[in-house]
């Protein structure tokens, strides 16, 4: 009589109904983790860009799929940030939000040195749910971090890993220098490119945006365009459809030519007349006997940080604002001297 019962206990088992997991079985991590996940990802999108072609026989139009990307709401009015390289080579662009429902994106403004760029749709204002923004100062090697994104065209994917490093750079489309830029483990896959990298609060910490592998695929280093980065493109892009770039009113040579005349530094070419270079005495080169070009002035710092390369120069700058002075430290005929120079806006 007890083995029949046993026995007709372990069938009804069997048979039970799955009863999900309390919360509190959940452990801490993982909570935390379901927790970002269930507020974040209405906030990332899928990106998908098309160009148009004609058949020079029919006339004919096509619209060619250019790749595919991942992105995420900037505010209520319908602007998304994702990278540049999403939607550089794309015509027409449709972003997909995490409801299912797509809308067709204008491109409002791009930043390619910092592979950034900036499109819109017309949403309902309650559709749109905006990333939280964070901050670099919270940032150490370690801390658990999180990638949302459509990697391979699946949507709203999760990956979980920790800061592997901070400060690397990186090349852009344009072959100019990202700097700052932050090193996870956490697996981003093509796809995931423009998709939100976030901290264990939820908050944006950076933009995922490339892949360190021979095959293009994931290989546990993944880098993203960091947040103060972010924080001061963006709204520029929105507003001007560009990044207002301060500089110091002059041409410069390029850094092959220093090298090849073991010059550390930037030369000047050329001092554009009436800028601010020009107002503070600045020469660029000047043309000598038998046609030779005698050396003017070489830039090797601003406000004494060293400048070893127009890269170098152009991150220096770029933490300015257009109208600020800054001193400018050059080297003219193997002497020093700094003079003060106020930043104009770069044409």
């Amino acid at each position: 009589m007890r083995l029949m019962t046993v026995c007709t206990l372990l069938m009804i088992a069997a048979h039970a109904p799955l009863v999900a997991p309390a919360a509190a079985e959940y452990l801490a991590s993982e909570r935390n983790t379901i927790d970002i996940f269930e507020r974040t990802s209405p906030s990332v999108v899928f990106i998908t860009g098309k160009s148009i072609q004609w058949d020079l026989f029919s006339m004919n139009v096509f619209e060619i799929p250019q790749g595919a990307g991942s992105g995420f709401v900037w505010d209520t009015e319908g602007h998304i940030v994702t990278n540049y390289h999403v939607v550089a080579q794309a015509d027409n662009i449709s972003v997909t939000l995490a409801n299912g429902k797509s809308y067709d994106a204008a491109v409002v403004g791009i930043e390619p040195n910092k592979d950034l760029a900036v499109v819109k749709i017309k949403a309902p204002p309650g559709e749109l749910r905006p990333v939280q923004l964070g901050r670099m100062s919270s940032l150490k090697v370690g801390r658990k971090v999180l990638a949302i994104g459509n990697p391979f065209g699946l949507d709203q994917t999760l990956t979980v890993g920790v800061i592997s490093a901070l400060g690397r750079q990186i090349k852009s489309a344009t072959g100019r220098t990202i700097h700052d830029v932050i090193q996870t483990d956490a697996a981003i896959n093509p796809g995931n490119s423009g998709g939100p990298l976030l901290d264990s609060k939820g908050t944006l910490i950076g933009v995922n945006t490339a892949i360190m592998t021979p095959s293009g695929g994931n290989a546990g280093i993944g880098f993203a365009v960091p947040i103060n980065t972010v924080r001061r493109v963006v709204p520029q892009l929105i507003t001007h459809g560009k990044v207002i770039r301060p500089g110091l009113g002059v041409q410069l040579l390029s850094d092959h030519v220093a090298k090849q005349n073991r010059i550390q530094g930037v030369i000047i070419g050329r001092v554009l007349p009436g800028s601010s270079a020009a107002k503070a005495g600045l020469k660029g080169l000047a043309k000598g006997m038998f046609r030779r070009y005698v050396l003017g002035d070489v830039i090797v710092a601003i406000d004494d940080k060293p400048v070893r390369d127009s890269d170098e120069l152009s991150y220096i700058l770029e933490q300015y604002k257009v109208g600020e002075t800054v001193t400018v430290t050059v080297l003219r005929e193997s002497t020093k001297r700094s003079v003060r120079v106020k930043l104009q806006q770069l044409e």
